[in-house]
């Protein structure tokens, strides 16, 4: 499983990269990979990029990390997971340096990009809806990889420094929803609850069910100064004082709830509206003679509960109609192995694909800023004071001399 951040980098772009390709947290940057650009002058190629932009934002880059659970994925593996999803978020547009650190107890990847493409000169616009679609990439990439993912439950999400603590044992609120579990397994009652919490050296305020002047049950942990919420924030459903008093007078209740934690994120999925339009562009179209089922992997669907429902209700049906065309079971196992040879054809090509329309995009860059940066080098081939214009054209001179 990965955990994904990102956020916007608006003027340390040379001490990020040389951050995230540091020698000793690299393998001696053999866990080093670029496009578009080189380590090196990642600042003077991001600098071309946003120089032809509209968009006048301060952000200059991003940086995105990608972290994995301990002894899930080797540093190489992490490696090339992380350039396939800066292959796959980016689609060849931006200029990338991707770096996989080995000096944690767990690989993380981290992703610095420029904040304006090569092609359409725009800039990449952050918000909810693109960091909703850096987890789903990232989660597709790991059940490619065979690696786990984080399921969503009815649990918020968790901040980073909350869910890396948990990795590594020492979060205190992890410690405090344990306990709180544990006195709940045990307590007789509600009032046999706060005997027991109490017991394991927390303060509890708030504790009065129907009290009007505290909504909340509050724990304060040995040692620590502010208290915690029991709510739905902080650990998710199950945690108010009522909700406490129901699991122990109801535990066969809540004895099926899901347990499994959120996938740790700093923003939830976009907000759906009440109607749902089918679009008909990502729907199969199937005649009689065969039946095609409907991709729901798309952002579309992963963003609709309720038209990913309709497509696999139709997938249902038409698996079903399937079944039924086919004489017998040997019958029907040719067609499903006809089609997973196809998909895996298609897959193989399409990848291919991709990776020729990388090299292409990124020759086409290069040979777009040599052709727009030799007027430079020619007047300072020319010039009377060839150290004053290095200083003044300087970007333009290095992207021409290094390409």
């Amino acid at each position: 499983m990965a955990y994904t951040r990102i956020h916007a980098i608006k003027s340390t772009v040379t001490k990020a990269v040389a951050y995230i390709c540091n020698p000793d947290k690299t393998e001696q940057q053999l866990l080093v990979d670029s496009f578009g650009c080189s380590p090196e002058t990642a600042k003077h190629d991001f600098d071309y990029a946003l120089s032809r932009t509209k968009q006048s934002d301060k952000n200059q880059a991003y940086h995105l990390i990608q972290s994995f659970a301990k002894g899930e994925v080797s540093h190489e593996e992490a490696h090339r997971i992380g350039i396939e999803l800066a292959d796959k978020l980016l689609s060849g547009k931006y200029s990338y340096v991707v770096a996989t650190h080995t000096d944690k107890g767990h690989p993380h990847n981290h992703i610095i990009f420029c904040a304006a493409d090569n092609i359409d000169h725009k800039k990449y616009n952050a918000c909810k809806k693109s960091y909703y679609h850096i987890r789903q990439l990232s989660d597709e990439l790991c059940k490619e990889h065979g690696l786990s993912i984080i399921e969503p439950s009815g649990r918020k999400g968790k901040k980073y420094v909350q869910w890396k603590a948990e990795q590594e044992g020492t979060s205190w609120k992890k410690r405090l929803q344990e306990d709180i579990d544990e006195c709940i397994k045990i307590a007789k009652s509600y009032e046999d609850f706060l005997r027991l919490i109490k017991e394991k050296g927390y303060t509890v305020t708030g504790e009065k069910i129907g009290d009007p002047h505290s909504k909340y049950i509050k724990f304060t942990a040995p040692g620590q100064e502010r208290p915690v919420r029991g709510s739905f924030r902080n650990f998710g459903a199950g945690y108010t004082k009522e909700e406490i008093k129901d699991r122990i007078e109801n535990p066969e209740k809540w004895q099926n709830k899901e347990q499994t934690v959120q996938e740790p994120n700093t923003t939830e999925a976009p907000k759906q509206k009440s109607r749902i339009k089918i679009p008909k562009k990502d729907i199969l179209t199937r005649t009689s003679a065969s039946r095609t089922l409907i991709d729901t992997s798309g952002e579309k669907f992963q963003n609709s509960p309720g038209l990913q429902h309709w497509a696999s209700v139709k997938n249902l049906k038409t698996a079903a109609a399937s079944y039924a065309a086919a004489d017998n079971l040997s019958e029907l196992q040719k067609q499903i192995d006809k089609k997973t040879t196809e998909a895996k054809s298609a897959r193989t090509e399409l990848v291919e694909l991709e990776h020729q329309m990388k090299k292409v995009s990124e020759l086409l860059l290069y040979a777009e800023q040599y052709r727009d940066n030799k007027p430079f080098q020619e007047k300072y081939k020319k010039s009377k004071d060839p150290d004053r214009y290095l200083r003044m054209h300087e970007t333009q001179l290095i992207l021409y001399d290094v390409k």
